[in-house]
C-alpha cells in the first residue's frame, strides 16, 4: 500500500514537472510574439507614415495569440488540478510521517503555478493593451488618409498634422524621462540626507557618552577663543600706537 502511495505520489509530481517544463516553454513563446507584435505594429507605422506601404496585417499573429492564449490557459487548469490532487495525497493517512517534506514540495509547486499565472496574465494583459492602442491609432491614421486621398487641396496641411502628432509624442517620451530622472534624483538626495543626520546624530551620541572628550573639545574651543581675544587686543594696541606715532 505504501508502495503504490509512494508511487501515485511520484506519478502526480512527474506530471507537475512536465505541464511546467511545458508552461515554461510556452510562456516565452508568448512573450516574444507580444514583442514581435509590437516590432511589426511599429515597423508597419514607420512605413505607413511615409506613404510607401499599408500597415502590416496582424491577422495571423492576432489568431497565434488567441491559440497559445487558450492552450497555456489549458495547461494552467492541468496543472491546478495536478497540485490539488497532490494536496488531497498530503490529507491522505497513512503519509504523516513524509507530511513535512510532502508540503514543502506542495508549496514549490504552487509557487511556480502562481509565478506562471502572475507572468501569463501580465503578458496578456500587456499585448492586449498594445493591440488595443495600435488598433485606435490606426484608425486614427485610416481616417487622416481618407480625408487626404479626397481632398487634395489640404494635403499639406495633413502631413503637417501628422508631423506635429510625432512631435508630441516624443516630447511626451522626454518628459516622462525627465520626470524619472528628477524622481531618481529627489530620491538620492533624500537618502544623503538620511545618511548626515545619521552620522550627526552618532556624533552627538558618542559625545554624550564620553564626557571626558566633550569637555576637550570645550577647552579647545575656550582657549582657541581666549587666544583670539587676546590677539585681537594685541593687534589693536600697535594699531592705536601706529596712529599716535604717525600724527605727532
Amino acid at each position: 500500500m505504501a508502495a503504490g502511495s509512494s508511487n501515485y505520489w511520484e506519478d502526480l509530481r512527474k506530471q507537475a514537472r512536465q505541464l511546467e517544463n511545458e508552461l515554461d516553454l510556452k510562456l516565452v513563446s508568448f512573450s516574444k510574439l507580444c514583442t514581435s507584435y509590437s516590432s511589426s505594429r511599429e515597423g508597419g507605422r514607420d512605413r505607413y507614415s511615409s506613404d510607401t506601404t499599408p500597415l502590416l496585417n496582424n491577422s495571423s499573429q492576432d489568431r497565434m495569440f488567441e491559440t497559445m492564449a487558450v492552450e497555456i490557459e489549458q495547461l494552467l487548469a492541468k496543472l491546478t488540478g495536478v497540485n490539488d490532487k497532490m494536496a488531497e495525497y498530503t490529507n491522505t493517512a497513512g503519509v504523516t510521517s513524509l507530511n513535512a517534506a510532502l508540503m514543502h514540495t506542495l508549496q514549490r509547486h504552487r509557487d511556480i503555478l502562481q509565478d506562471y499565472t502572475h507572468e501569463f496574465h501580465k503578458t496578456k494583459g500587456n499585448f492586449l493593451a498594445i493591440r488595443e492602442r495600435e488598433d485606435l491609432m490606426g484608425s486614427v491614421r485610416k481616417d487622416i488618409e481618407s480625408y487626404k486621398s479626397g481632398s487634395g487641396v489640404n494635403n499639406r496641411r495633413t502631413e503637417l498634422f501628422l508631423k506635429e502628432h510625432e512631435h508630441l509624442r516624443n516630447s511626451d517620451r522626454l518628459i516622462d524621462d525627465t520626470i524619472s530622472i528628477a524622481m531618481a534624483t529627489k530620491e538620492n538626495m533624500t537618502s544623503q540626507r538620511g545618511i548626515l543626520k545619521s552620522i550627526q546624530s552618532r556624533v552627538n551620541t558618542l559625545a554624550n557618552r564620553f564626557p571626558a572628550i566633550n569637555s576637550l573639545i570645550q577647552r579647545v574651543n575656550l582657549r582657541k577663543r581666549r587666544d583670539s581675544l587676546i590677539l585681537g587686543g594685541v593687534i589693536g594696541i600697535c594699531t592705536i600706537l601706529l596712529l599716535l606715532y604717525a600724527f605727532h
